[in-house]
């Protein structure tokens, strides 16, 4: 019988010397019941093969480790397309599911899953950057570079993460996710501070291009529970992705969707067409042989990477915006990551600038939920 917690392909543990006694990381390895290899100084994990070869492997692999970096700052986005202003909160790297479409096969340059146990650090940057800008609203995602939740059920961060930002009076958090690792959130003093987010794909795209993932019915369902236990739901449409059938495909998904989950508790609804570095092409091309969504026409834009034309984005974009509307509450925000102000006249009729900018938008959609 197929587990849905991606924690279940996890076989082998490693830990940083420097981090073997700290009490969270003790937490992780008595939860795991793994085996664990202790890594030595600033040595790495062995995993077998070369990079980007060994990522399938490497999957199966968790090293806790020391965030030596940021864990909180500003999402990089680019200055050639609409960024909605959120920060990243850097929790680790990598994800043991694996979507064909995955841009981190192509942004890191090691195949294990990374996960950072200086917590306290984390807090502490917290601390101080919603400090800093009290009347500022900072809205905070964990799902820049691994999965939100796929591996709570091991860390338990979540509940730490979700009685924080409970606590605070200009912070709002988004946990984004692709699987249904939802158990420590029941319960919690959320106070309507944390939004759970799921990506959503045309089932075709799901079932061929998202491995080791929730199905679609899954993940809906999950967001139900979420939304029972009193949380603000966010969806994610990213990558849309054309295939033989797509128009019937997101239809499907989008009404799936609404017939799922409370609309009125669906503060944001995002949208992205493929995008992709132009090394990605040639690493899951390797790796995932049978897929061809590649294989299409493509064009660079301005930030470096691949996108299909135009014309072909925006008619997928009509499709699933006029869906989206015919659905949706009037307080919920459609919007679309990183496009160009041309785009969202051609499908919204406005740009953002004329609403006050992204940023304001998506504020005033959860502002009016907390």
């Amino acid at each position: 019988m197929r587990n849905p917690d991606p924690v279940s392909h996890i076989t082998n543990l490693h830990v940083a010397e420097d981090c073997l006694e700290h009490a969270y990381a003790r937490e992780i390895i008595r939860r795991s019941g793994l085996p664990v290899s202790v890594v030595k100084g600033d040595g790495l994990p062995a995993i077998e093969g070369a990079y980007p070869a060994n990522l399938s492997a490497g999957k199966k692999h968790l090293f806790l480790c020391r965030q030596r970096g940021r864990f909180f700052k500003p999402c990089p986005g680019t200055r050639e397309y609409r960024c909605c202003g959120y920060h990243v909160l850097n929790i680790g790297m990598n994800c043991p599911m694996d979507c064909v479409y995955c841009i981190l096969q192509a942004y890191l340059n090691n195949p294990w899953l990374s996960y950072f146990v200086n917590v306290e650090d984390l807090f502490a940057e917290l601390d101080q950057g919603l400090q800093a800008y009290p009347q500022r609203l900072h809205r905070i995602g964990s799902g820049e570079f691994t999965d939100s939740l796929a591996l709570d059920s091991l860390t338990a961060l979540s509940p730490m993460l979700v009685e924080y930002m409970g606590r605070t009076s200009n912070g709002v958090l988004e946990l984004k996710t692709k699987s249904v690792a939802i158990g420590n959130l029941e319960g919690l003093p959320h106070n309507g501070r944390t939004v759970i987010a799921w990506t959503l794909n045309s089932p075709p795209i799901a079932a061929r291009e998202e491995l080791r993932t929730a199905s679609l019915e899954e993940r809906l369902a999950a967001a139900a529970r979420c939304a029972d236990w009193g949380y603000l739901l966010a969806f994610h449409f990213d990558p849309i992705i054309w295939h033989p059938g797509w128009e019937e495909g997101y239809r499907h998904t989008i009404r799936r969707l609404f017939e799922s989950v409370p609309r009125e508790q669906i503060v944001w609804i995002s949208l992205g067409a493929l995008r992709f570095l132009p090394g990605l092409k040639n690493i899951a091309g390797e790796r995932f042989p049978g897929s061809r969504f590649f294989y299409e026409e493509f064009v660079e834009g301005l930030d470096g990477k691949y996108r299909y034309f135009r014309s072909q984005r925006v008619e997928m974009y009509q499709v699933l915006v006029r869906e989206l509307r015919r659905n949706a509450v009037d307080s919920t925000c459609l919007y679309f990551c990183m496009e160009s102000d041309l785009i969202w006249q051609e499908v919204f009729g406005f740009a953002p600038g004329d609403r006050g900018g992204l940023a304001a938008m998506l504020d005033r959609a959860v502002a009016l939920q907390i």
